[in-house]
């Protein structure tokens, strides 16, 4: 079986850099395997997804929960 498939929740990572004396602040969404999810995609699908992972062919899909669901 080369298809691995789990549910998986986003992560909201906040962070703050400062450069040249102005501090700036940024988050973004991220799944397992350190996977990035942009904003508008949360914001659209929600924070629930399911990600499968064929390992012979090397792919990863990321679907959402309500699409699978719905």
């Amino acid at each position: 079986m080369s298809m691995r498939r789990r549910e998986a929740r986003i992560k909201k990572i906040s962070g703050r850099k400062v450069v040249r004396g102005k501090t700036y602040t940024y988050e973004y969404y991220t799944l397992p395997l350190n996977l990035y999810i942009p904003k508008l995609m949360v914001e659209k699908w929600g924070e629930e997804y399911i990600v499968e992972r064929d390992i012979e062919k090397g792919v990863i899909l990321i679907k959402s929960k309500k699409l699978e669901s719905g």
